[in-house]
């Protein structure tokens, strides 16, 4: 798994000199942590996330999280079963959605690197985050993951809405390229 977050993170062409800065860091972290990949790696650890839409790209399905009590895109940790980066993302997003039909972006919208507190103490993830799109009308089903999951009009999103996910909005509104088949 490591090969292949590496990879993605080193082919991917950011949207930003900041994103391209982050991408950098995250090399880094990577090449300093062999097992940067996985949650037992305590300082931190790369996590798969992605922005759920309808294909019409007018609605957005997020998730109350339990920890930090934000509304966010649906994701978490890579786990041994997952054949990438890009299908962890997937399936977190599956997951947490109850939705099995949708696409996903074949590489990352964007990236970002937080604090959180992960098994008992503060660790950092460094989310690779990408875009899944659902057919329109598709029904989630909460998880045990979420305090509330909820559609949003992008035109009526929660006004306490992070700024991560306000990003990764915008970047999931331009041109995201879908051309690669779900890993």
């Amino acid at each position: 798994m490591w090969n292949d977050v590496y990879s993605t993170l080193s082919s991917w062409q950011p949207p930003s000199d900041v994103q391209g800065a982050r991408r950098d860091e995250y090399l880094e972290f990577l090449t300093a942590h062999a097992d940067g990949v996985w949650r037992e790696c305590r300082v931190g650890h790369v996590t798969a996330s992605a922005l759920v839409m309808d294909e019409q790209r007018q609605r957005v399905l997020l998730t109350l999280h339990p920890k930090v009590g934000r509304w966010l895109q649906l994701g978490g940790h890579i786990e041994p079963g997952d054949s990438s980066l890009r299908a962890a993302a997937l399936r977190e997003s599956i997951e947490e959605s109850g939705i099995d039909s949708m696409r996903i972006s074949a590489v990352p919208v964007c990236l970002d690197r937080h604090p959180v507190p992960c098994a008992g103490a503060l660790s950092e993830h460094l989310d690779v985050q990408y875009l899944a799109l659902v057919p329109k009308g598709a029904q989630a089903v909460m998880s045990a993951e979420s305090d509330d999951l909820r559609w949003f009009a992008i035109s009526e999103l929660p006004p306490e809405l992070d700024q991560s996910v306000r990003t990764l909005l915008e970047l999931s509104l331009t041109q995201v390229s879908f051309d690669q088949p779900a890993s």
